[in-house]
Order: C-alpha cells, then sequence, then structure tokens
C-alpha cells in the first residue's frame, strides 16, 4: 500500500471525524490516530504491514452483523467490547463507514450532544 492512500484514508477519517461536535484526535502510545469524545474513543486507526485499519465502537448486535461481511473483523484486544475493524477500506466502503463512524460517536458522546445530534439529524 502506498503512503498517500493510507494518507488518503487517514484524511477520510479526519473529515468524517472531526465533523462531529466536540470530536477531538490524538496520537496514543501506540501511534494510532485517536477520535475521542468527551475523553471517550470511538474511532482509532492505524498502519501495519497490512496497509491502514480503522477500528470503531459498536454495540454487539451491530458487531455480529458486521462480521458476517466479508471486509470486516472483531478489534484485536477490543473486540469483546463490541469494536470493530476494517483493513484497507476501498471506495464502496466508505458511505456505510460514515455512518458507522457516527453511530460510534452516539455510543460514546454525552446525552446531551447525542439529544443534539439527533434534533438536527431528525433521528
Amino acid at each position: 500500500m502506498k503512503l498517500q492512500d493510507t494518507e488518503g484514508m487517514l484524511e477520510n477519517v479526519r473529515k468524517i471525524c472531526l465533523a462531529l461536535p466536540e470530536a477531538s484526535e490524538n496520537i496514543d502510545g501506540f501511534g494510532h490516530n485517536t477520535f475521542k469524545i468527551n475523553g471517550k474513543s470511538f474511532v482509532i486507526s492505524g498502519e501495519s504491514e497490512k496497509g491502514f485499519s480503522i477500528s470503531f465502537k459498536s454495540d454487539r448486535e451491530t458487531q455480529e452483523i458486521l462480521l458476517q461481511k466479508e471486509h470486516f473483523f472483531k478489534t484485536p484486544y477490543i473486540g469483546q467490547h463490541g469494536w470493530v475493524s476494517i483493513q484497507n477500506p476501498i471506495e464502496e466502503n466508505w458511505d456505510e463507514l460514515t455512518d458507522l463512524i457516527q453511530e460510534a460517536y452516539l455510543r460514546a458522546a454525552p446525552k446531551r450532544l447525542v439529544k443534539q445530534w439527533n434534533a438536527l439529524h431528525k433521528r
């Protein structure tokens, strides 16, 4: 995987995550870009010899559905808490990933922000 490909994917993740109210980006102790709301992680991205990966907070029901799909897998170490990952997402995955990242944000966000989000998005 070319460096520019991983940089482009990180920029996609960054654009989606930082558009969410009060979301922030940090680099964790392992060098992963971690996106948080109110101190709680909702997306973690990183690179390995296999390429670029995105991990996001999910509930167990959604996790089970996603694990049936070819591209998703249980996140190592934190998968038992509902986290799901995707390796080297292709262009067709980004619409679904945007929705999944927004859902991850809502799982981690304080109630006031969830209420605000739902009002803005008529949920």
